[in-house]
């Protein structure tokens, strides 16, 4: 019987650079390459450049409550 080989780790492009990065537990900035392209990523978010579109309109409060 053959001993069982571990799978190849799966290769993901980083969101910021597109550097091929290892998606790997020992990959802390996993989906990211580095802690520079992840500090990119958290600014575009903070300076919204990113949004998530909401899925309608909120609704009013019930000022009888």
């Amino acid at each position: 019987m053959q001993p069982v080989k571990p799978a190849a780790a799966r290769v993901v492009n980083c969101p910021t650079c597109g550097k091929p990065v290892e998606w790997v537990a020992d990959n802390r900035y996993r989906p990211f390459c580095s802690a520079r392209c992840k500090g990119v990523d958290l600014g575009a978010w903070a300076t919204e450049q990113y949004r998530v579109e909401a899925s309608g309109e909120p609704k009013p409060e019930d000022p009888s409550e």
